[in-house]
């Protein structure tokens, strides 16, 4: 049975979120993109090589929170939780969109990293739980793995004439738009209302338990 949370329509939310924060916060957020660790693990390496442990040790927050972010979607995948608290996807949707409405009200002149950890916290629970649409895997909170599979799908599709691999480059190709529509969007909304425009994604994630209650009136698994 498909669930709410393998859907397109939720993943393209994801995505476009997604791509929205990453203009954010570095527009409005100290030049840095939450939302993935590959620039902190590699700032915090060049920090420590020049003696900077100060400024080496900003970039471990977020690793952490990026840390406690994946430990709690593996422990909401294992089940265990629906022993104590029912419906827990709707749960997690819920607090991301809350973490993200919240840092609306935090200004630009507070430490960066009081917004960049959270964010890569609500990433990485993103990244944790949701990583397929069917069949397809994807990624909600980066690009570079949905382009590399977009291209791979686009060969098999249209040189090997593999009808599945179509349809898996229509997926990607999807994402791909909405990731840089959000992305533009961000772009837009925030040099117009600064710390403020993250509650366009925080409603967007709202909507997402939307989809869960419409799903469960249509009988699909939520």
């Amino acid at each position: 049975m498909t669930r709410t949370t393998t859907t397109l329509r939720f993943a393209l939310l994801l995505t476009a979120a997604n791509g929205f924060l990453d203009a954010y916060t570095y527009l409005a957020r100290g030049g840095v993109f939450a939302n993935v660790q590959t620039a902190n693990v590699i700032l915090f390496a060049l920090n420590m090589s020049h003696g900077k442990l100060t400024s080496a040790l900003a970039h471990v927050w977020p690793i952490l929170a990026f840390f406690a972010g994946v430990g709690l979607a593996s422990y909401l995948k294992s089940g265990r939780v629906e022993r104590y608290l029912a419906h827990p996807m709707r749960w997690t949707m819920l607090l991301q969109a809350v973490v993200l409405f919240v840092i609306g009200f935090v200004p630009a002149t507070v430490a960066h990293s009081y917004v960049t950890v959270p964010i890569s916290f609500v990433a990485a629970m993103q990244m944790g739980l949701f990583r397929n649409i069917g069949d397809f895997v994807y990624l909600p909170v980066a690009t570079t793995g949905n382009l590399m599979r977009l291209v791979e799908a686009g060969y098999t599709g249209f040189v090997d004439h593999d009808a599945t691999a179509r349809q898996a480059f229509s997926t990607y190709a999807w994402l791909t738009v909405f990731f840089t529509g959000g992305a533009v969007i961000g772009a837009f909304a925030t040099r117009a209302w600064s710390v403020h425009a993250i509650w366009i994604p925080a409603a967007l994630l709202f909507v997402t338990l939307i989809l869960f209650v419409i799903d469960e009136r249509k009988g699909v698994e939520p």
